[in-house]
């Protein structure tokens, strides 16, 4: 019984054992699982790569030029090739990943039209970050805009290196299709994986061991091993027309490093037809001394050869059989460089392209074995160290036919002018322009849409779609802007809404209002009350620019005008129902028609996602430097940028600052800080920021714009009614249809896309002549994604922020 009692104890401790391992094994294959998940997850994240846009500009004067807008859009469409470059004013991440750029232009729309109808415009302001102000133009704002009316100058000033990587037409999804990437992979070999196969050489006509071609040719008994350290020797001949056919007059060779270590003249065996001096730069002054015959060459060449040398060479297999030599290890950079339909891409196109090198050049004469021998090897090299991807990105396809579209279009102008009786000295480009950026999508076969009403761009390439509505503009660029690598879509408003009295309207009654938000009524005061003291309480809040005493009131009361919405909005907050000069006085804003929305306003204003993060001070000693003021900040958590605001006339700085931080929670918590201050005995006052920086420039130059002073400083509490005229009423539903058609085209756009809102505005009315520019850049389907992970630095009035 006791034995088995014991056989039973150990079956069932051998059990519990066995689940016991179970379970381990269990949980480390769950645990190995959840491992090989989450890199796979890794690596899916990071091979997802999001685009997406930096624009650091932060202060009162954020325009920008047409060039800018063109450098934007030029780079985000071909990225670093074809002379395009990070914008100077922003900078696009992973561009090569955009998937389509979007421009949508409103046509006489202003910033006059949005701010007037700011309510009307609900998705543009939320969901787009950054405004700019460009010049107003009387050229084709879409000619402008993708570079016809840019010269040539300018395109030299901006251009970069071609060698760089990362371009935008080749997109992950092209790379398995390209024959470089079908022929070599992704990866980086070394110099071993792109030697040619005896299958290729024979394919390519090279002279081969055996071949009745090559019965007398030589050998340069080069038959050791190669490897990856195997040395690299550049070939090239140069050949002159004979009796025998093509045949070699001269020969180069040049070492790894670049070293020329052989370079001879050869005498033809037979007499010369034709010297080729255009190409072989030969003559018969040059031959006539020379004496040294092709076998001594080649005696030379297997001597200087070691016996694992590679030579690389520019279709080498031309040079080889002018030289009657057969070698068993080459590397064809013509080949290499691979290209669709076994066509080959020319050497001085791969040197000025991939190394930025001239060669071949048309003022010498002939070419020079020596330099067309070191741009082979210099290929290879680039090749071998940045591996097929990185040549893959640079998208010579697209370089190759974006420059000769340049050079047709050259030739066309040059055409053109010698043809009008114009003459200009050769090295005079400049005025030729320069061909739309679109042509060289289209020639290398991206698609791009131009959808309007009129034609766009007369002078580019490009189809230029017409519609009559702007509905069927929108019901069109819903269906075909998702297959459009560019796209321009643009609305129009009708003529009567563009109307130079309609204009000179909306811009009085824009003029009007800001003045009345601007404004406070101040009481009521005793009739012995101090003006000075009033002024010095009401002033902590921002810059006054009049105070006027109300007579007409059974107690006096004071009318005040800002220089600022905030300074405004921040007495109504603070000071209604204070204890100032001895009374206890209310804040209020004139009761106008125009002011009936204004809390609506002013709510919509405080949270524009251009005042993200932003917030405004008041109260600043007019001793402070900038180094104090920095100092004074640095301690604020997330503090991007400081702007100070000068005065306009003086020069020097105002009693009130605007600071920028990363996040709206940093924004709050340092708001919370400054009037803790303030309530502790500080004369800082703060409040969240009102004004995006356009409308801030607007209110400081209110005066100047017409150059009419202000009459609104008598305004009484009740203005007389004045109803909306009827074309004001239309063009405010129209707006707000255009806003909605914005709203749903922004909808349907893929992740990875660069929407571009432009308002062009209109040149008939001089007050306010000036485009607005909105950017966006789709990161994910959250709309207002945009990054600020670099900052610029804009003049002295705006201070970069010490580290905390």
């Amino acid at each position: 019984m006791f034995a088995s009692e014991m056989v039973e104890a150990t079956c069932i401790i051998g059990h519990k054992r066995s689940c016991e391992c179970n379970e381990v094994e269990e949980f480390q294959k769950v645990k190995r699982k959840k491992k090989i998940e989450d890199i796979c997850q890794n690596q899916h994240k990071r091979k997802e790569k999001k685009s997406h846009l930096s624009a650091g500009l932060f202060s009162e004067d954020c325009e920008i030029s047409y060039e800018q807008v063109y450098e934007l859009l030029k780079y985000a469409a071909l990225g670093k090739h074809h002379n395009a470059v990070q914008p100077s004013w922003c900078r696009i991440y992973h561009q090569r990943h955009l998937a389509r750029i979007v421009v949508i232009v409103l046509q006489e729309v202003s910033q006059l039209y949005f701010y007037r109808f700011y309510l009307q415009f609900k998705h543009l302001r939320k969901a787009f970050q950054h405004r700019f102000s460009l010049p107003p133009t009387s050229a084709n704002f879409i000619a402008t805009l993708c570079g016809e009316g840019i010269s040539m100058k300018h395109q030299n000033n901006i251009q970069g290196s071609a060698s760089a990587c990362s371009g935008h037409i080749c997109k992950d999804s092209d790379l398995p299709k390209d024959p470089i990437i079908q022929k070599y992979g992704e990866e980086k070999h070394g110099l071993t994986s792109y030697i040619l196969t005896l299958e290729e050489m024979r394919k390519y006509d090279y002279p081969l061991e055996g071949s009745p071609v090559c019965k007398n040719y030589v050998y340069t008994q080069c038959e050791s091993p190669r490897t990856d350290s195997s040395p690299l020797f550049g070939l090239d001949c140069e050949m002159c027309l004979t009796e025998k056919g093509n045949e070699v007059t001269r020969v180069s060779l040049v070492d790894a490093e670049g070293r020329c270590i052989m370079d001879e003249l050869i005498k033809p065996e037979t007499e010369i037809l034709n010297y080729l001096t255009r190409y072989s730069g030969i003559t018969q002054k040059i031959l006539l001394p020379v004496k040294t015959k092709l076998p001594e060459i080649q005696d030379k060449l297997k001597k200087l050869l070691p016996r694992d040398a590679v030579l690389v060479g520019h279709s080498l297999n031309a040079d080889l059989h002018a030289l009657q030599m057969i070698h068993p290890s080459v590397i064809d950079t013509s080949l290499l460089f691979a290209r669709h339909g076994g066509r080959r891409f020319k050497l001085k196109f791969l040197a000025k392209a991939v190394l930025g090198k001239e060669i071949q050049c048309e003022n010498k004469v002939g070419h020079d074995p020596s330099e067309d021998a070191e741009a082979a090897l210099a290929l290879l090299q680039y090749f071998i160290d940045q591996g097929p991807r990185k040549v893959v990105e640079l998208n010579l396809e697209m370089v190759l036919s974006a420059r000769n579209l340049m050079e047709s279009s050259q030739q066309k102008s040059t055409l053109q002018l010698q043809q009008s009786g114009v003459q200009k000295h050769a090295t005079e480009p400049s005025g030729i322009p320069k061909p739309c950026f679109l042509d060289y999508l289209n020639a290398t076969g991206q698609k791009t849409l131009l959808l309007s009403r009129k034609e766009l761009a007369p002078s580019c390439s490009c189809q230029n779609s017409l519609s009559t509505s702007n509905k069927q503009i929108l019901t069109r660029a819903l269906q075909e802007v998702p297959q459009s690598s560019f796209s321009v879509i643009q609305f129009t408003l009708r003529s009567e809404h563009v109307a130079p009295d309609l204009l000179a309207e909306v811009c009085e009654k824009m003029r009007i209002q800001l003045a009345d938000m601007l404004t406070v009524f101040v009481g009521p005061f005793r009739k012995d009350f101090c003006l000075k003291s009033i002024r010095r309480e009401f002033k902590k809040c921002g810059p006054i620019r009049s105070l006027t005493v109300l007579t007409e009131t059974h107690q006096p009361h004071i009318c005040i005008q800002y220089d600022v919405l905030e300074a405004a909005q921040l007495a109504m907050e603070s000071l209604n129902g204070a204890n100032v000069a001895g009374s206890c006085i209310k804040v209020q804003r004139p009761g106008t028609v125009m002011m009936l929305d204004c809390d609506m306003l002013i709510k919509e204003l405080e949270t524009d996602i251009e005042n993200k993060g932003v917030i405004y001070v008041a109260g600043m000693k007019k001793i402070l430097t900038e180094t104090d003021l920095q100092e004074k900040f640095s301690h604020l958590k997330d503090l991007q940028a400081l702007f100070w605001p000068r005065d306009l006339k003086s020069g020097k700085h105002r009693n009130y600052c605007f600071l920028k931080f990363q996040t709206s929670e940093s924004a709050l918590e340092a708001l919370q800080e400054i009037n803790r201050q303030g309530a502790e005995g500080s004369q800082l006052h703060s409040r969240k920021a009102l004004s995006p920086s356009h409308l801030h420039r607007w209110v400081c130059h209110m005066d100047h714009n017409a150059g009419k002073p202000s009459q609104l400083a008598h305004h009484t509490l009740h203005m007389k009614r004045k109803q909306l005229s009827t074309s004001e009423q239309d063009l405010r539903k129209k707006l707000k249809k255009l806003d909605r058609s914005i709203k749903k085209l922004y909808r349907s756009l893929e992740d990875n896309t660069l929407c571009v809102v432009l308002l062009p505005g209109v040149n008939r009315f001089t007050s306010y002549k000036e485009e607005n520019l909105w950017l966006q850049s789709i990161v994910t389907t959250i709309k207002i994604l945009m990054t600020f992970e670099e900052r610029k630095i804009h003049q002295a009035s705006l201070l970069p922020v010490k580290p905390r």
